[in-house]
Parts: structure tokens; C-alpha cells; sequence
């Protein structure tokens, strides 16, 4: 039998634990969700509290003048019958003045001395509304149908003090009272269901651009970075949202385009080498003569390491690509990187012309990629130079900016392409070649690998020649200042 009755206590306990998770779902459901009701919703509780503080204000001051207005008329008939009596002249019945319902003089012992004429024969009236001061009083019990505000007034003729009792009916102040709470009800009704409508609709037509550019986006695919989200003709925060979503799409279209030309690029440039390799094998595989055979795979070994270095730049560039900076960063002395360069590159078909003095460039960078573009650079310098090449390393005073000039006395680069020879697989007419062009990505890396490094590259105008102009930003104070 316990085994029996525990088995529901032990079931009862989930279903205990479950309904607070239940009244929380329920909870979620009914909460608003949209920008839209969560907004008509705000306005109209916010209108509401107001409307609820301004009513009760309103009410307040209106009781406070009418009460105080009722109480100024039994106060003056109160004193007007206090006179009488102190006078020696008190009648019987005692003439009610306007505004007041009854009146009721007693003298010590509690003995009715006059009365108004509804209350003639009365008994004095009951203890609670004894006392000085007005006061608010239900009396139906004495055939007065509406609460009454009693004034009491002392007085002292010469035969004993006497209690002047004037009631002064409140049935005008409530009257007004109920029909100011339910004027004031309805128009809160009437104002807050305005404000309500007014919120839904304006809140609907100013979300309406918003759902069009939400609608637009959600049918944006890959192969649509064409469209564009429609723009209102407003000047507000929803045209520029608008104008920055087709900006960012603009970003996007050429970005895609620009992946999707240099696939194509770099499909072509692959392609090339691969059949002339494909071939020279195909002919040293068949042909007799081993003068022949040793001349094509010495050629096939030429296109090999052309390929080897094409496919270093294309990883390269992937990687310049997907990061977001240099990588690591260390303190670089650009002087003793070029020095080094320079000398490592061994044997040149033009001399270089190094002006790097001591202490002239420490920048913060990652010393393999500025080396790098270093290299890139002097490559495109000696591949188009006449007689010779020369380097210049300076500090900008008024920038602090490490500043390398790499200048050759070639042909020169028109004003209309010194940007375009910064894109990928760009050669020049001059430099179609591909013994002395390059793949055209040379300047392409070293340009990305100086924007990376905070800096620009750019080409410089000169009298002959070319000079392409790298800054990069200088070495950045310790915290102490050295």
C-alpha cells in the first residue's frame, strides 16, 4: 500500500516543477514581438500613466474647491446664527441661508435651543459630528438624502455657550466629482485609442521601408549581388541604412567580381606554362637526340619554377587576403632590411644606388613580408631600368613616417596607369613578355602587404623613370616613453 501511494506523490512533483515553466511559455507567447506593437504598446501605457496621474490631479483640486467652496457658505450662515445667539436675538426656527441644508443650535447640556424648519422637534444631533471644524458626514438617518459638510461654530451669550451645527449638502461637489471622473475616462479612452492608432500606423508606415530593404536582402543570393535594396526619398535614419546596405553591396559586387577575374586570371596564367611543360616533356619523352632531350628538360625546369613561383605569390595573396594584419609585428630596422636585401639578391643586371642611413626607418611590421615587398619592388625596378637603380630611405619630419623611394631610369608609367599597375596580372604594353614581365603580381602584393602594414604605395611623378613611393608608419613610443 506505501509502495502504491508514492508512485503519484513522486509523479504529482514533475508536473508541480513543470508549471512555472508552462506560465513562462504562456508568458512568451503573449509578449509582444514586433518592433511595431512593442512601440504602439509603449505609447499607449506611457499615455495611459499620464492620462491616470493628470486625472487624479485634476480631481483632487476640483474636490478641494468644491468642498472648500460648501464649507465657505456653512461657515458664514454658522457665524451669522453664533451672532444671533450671542445677541440675545436667537428665534426658534432659524431661516436657512443659501447653500445650506440645516441648522442646529444646542446649548451645554446638549438641549435643542433652535433649529432650521427640517429639523424642527429633532433631538439634538448624534455625537459624531461634535466638535469645531467642518466635517463630512453621512446623515440619511435624519432625512437628509445627500452627505453633508457640518460646520461648527461656539458662541457665548450671556445665558451659557451654545454649538452652532451648520450642514451644508455635498451633493453638488459629488455630482460634479462623478461627472469630471467619467469626462475624464472617456477621454482617456478616446486619447489613449488615438495615440494607439496613430503609434500603429505611423510606426507601419515608417517600418515599411525597413521590411522592403529586409525583403530585398533575404532575396540577395550569390550570383545577385547586382540588386540593390530601394532607397526612400526621406533624408532619415532609413535612407541611410538603405544608402549603407547598397553600399556594403556595392563592396560585395566587386569584391566578387574581382575574386571571380582573378580565378580567371590565374586559371589562364597556370594553363599557359602547363601545356608548354606538357610539351617539352611530350618531346624530350620521344625525341632521339640527347642534345634535344637535355634542352627541354632544362626548358621544363625554367617553366617549373616559374609555376613554383606563381603558385607562392597565388598563396601569398590568399593569404594577404584573408588577414586582417600583418601577423606578428616586432620592432624592424628598414636600413640594415634593405642593406640585407640588397645584398642577398646577388649578381643584378644594373647596380643599385642604397642611401639608407643608420636609424632612418624603424617601423613596427613583420620583417618576412616587408623584406617581401622590398624584393617585389627592386625585381619591377631592375626589370624595367636602363643603366641602374636607386634606393632612398628617409624619415618624414612631419610625420614621422618611414619613407623608401625605389626609382629606375626605364621607360616610365603613364599618369593613366600608375594605379592599374597595382592590380593583379597587370603587365604594361612594354612588358608583355613573360621572360621579363612576371605574372603581374608583384606590385599587386606589395601594395597589399603595405596596407597592411598601416601604410601606401604609390607611384611617384619624375622626369624620367619611375619612382614608387612606399610610407609606412613609424616605430610607436614605449609606454615609458623611450
Amino acid at each position: 500500500m506505501a509502495d502504491r501511494n508514492a508512485l503519484p506523490r513522486r509523479a504529482a512533483l514533475p508536473r508541480r516543477a513543470a508549471l512555472p515553466r508552462r506560465a513562462a511559455t504562456a508568458a512568451a507567447r503573449l509578449a509582444p514581438r514586433t518592433v511595431r506593437t512593442r512601440t504602439t504598446l509603449a505609447a499607449c501605457v506611457g499615455v495611459a500613466v499620464v492620462m491616470a496621474v493628470a486625472s487624479a490631479a485634476v480631481l483632487l483640486v476640483l474636490r478641494v474647491n468644491l468642498e472648500h467652496t460648501v464649507e465657505a457658505e456653512a461657515r458664514e450662515q454658522a457665524r451669522a446664527v453664533a451672532r444671533l445667539a450671542e445677541d440675545g436675538r436667537l428665534p426658534e426656527q432659524v431661516t436657512l441661508g443659501q447653500g445650506t441644508d440645516f441648522v442646529q443650535v444646542t446649548d451645554a447640556g446638549g438641549r435643542v435651543l433652535a433649529a432650521s424648519p427640517n429639523l424642527a422637534g429633532r433631538p439634538a444631533l448624534p455625537g459624531t459630528v461634535a466638535g469645531d471644524g467642518p466635517g463630512s458626514f453621512d446623515l440619511r438617518a435624519l432625512g437628509l438624502e445627500h452627505r453633508q459638510r457640518v460646520t461648527t461654530v461656539t458662541a457665548d451669550p450671556p445665558t451659557g455657550p451654545v454649538t452652532v451645527r451648520v450642514g451644508a449638502s455635498l451633493h453638488t461637489a459629488d455630482t460634479a466629482e462623478d461627472l469630471t471622473t467619467a469626462a475624464l475616462a472617456v477621454l482617456s479612452v478616446v486619447l489613449v485609442a488615438t495615440v494607439g492608432l496613430l503609434t500603429w500606423r505611423g510606426t507601419g508606415r515608417a517600418l515599411r521601408p525597413v521590411e522592403a530593404i529586409r525583403a530585398e536582402v533575404a532575396a540577395i543570393g550569390e550570383g545577385g549581388l547586382e540588386r540593390r535594396v530601394p532607397e526612400p526619398g526621406s533624408d532619415d535614419e532609413i535612407a541611410d541604412l538603405a544608402h549603407t546596405m547598397n553600399a556594403m553591396l556595392d563592396r560585395l559586387e566587386a569584391a566578387g567580381t574581382r575574386q571571380r577575374r582573378f580565378i580567371a586570371d590565374a586559371s589562364h596564367e597556370l594553363r599557359s606554362p602547363l601545356a608548354v611543360l606538357r610539351t617539352q616533356l611530350e618531346v624530350a619523352h620521344t625525341h632521339p637526340d640527347p642534345d634535344v632531350r637535355a634542352a627541354m628538360v632544362a626548358g621544363a625546369l625554367q617553366d617549373t619554377d616559374r609555376l613554383q613561383s606563381l603558385a607562392a605569390d597565388l598563396l601569398l595573396l590568399a593569404r594577404l587576403d584573408t588577414t586582417g594584419g600583418p601577423g606578428p609585428v616586432q620592432p624592424v630596422d628598414l636600413a640594415e632590411l634593405l642593406r640585407d636585401t640588397v645584398a642577398g639578391r646577388g649578381p643584378q643586371p644594373h647596380p643599385v644606388d642604397l642611401d639608407a642611413p643608420d636609424g632612418a626607418g624603424a617601423v613596427d611590421g613583420n620583417p618576412l613580408w616587408l623584406g617581401r615587398l622590398l624584393t617585389n619592388l627592386l625585381d619591377n625596378a631592375q626589370r624595367h631600368a636602363r643603366t641602374g637603380v636607386s634606393v632612398r630611405l628617409r624619415t618624414d619630419p612631419a610625420t614621422g613616417e618611414a619613407v623608401v623611394d625605389v626609382t629606375d631610369d626605364g621607360p616610365g608609367i603613364p599618369p593613366a596607369d600608375r594605379d592599374r599597375v597595382f592590380e593583379r596580372f597587370t603587365r604594361l604594353d612594354d612588358a608583355r613578355s613573360r621572360d621579363d614581365g612576371g605574372a603581374g603580381l608583384g606590385l599587386a602584393i606589395a601594395r597589399d602587404i603595405a596596407t597592411l602594414h598601416g601604410g601606401t604605395l604609390r607611384i611617384e611623378a619624375t622626369a624620367a623613370g619611375a619612382t614608387f613611393r612606399t610610407r609606412l608608419p613609424g616605430t610607436a613610443p614605449s609606454p615609458d616613453g623611450r
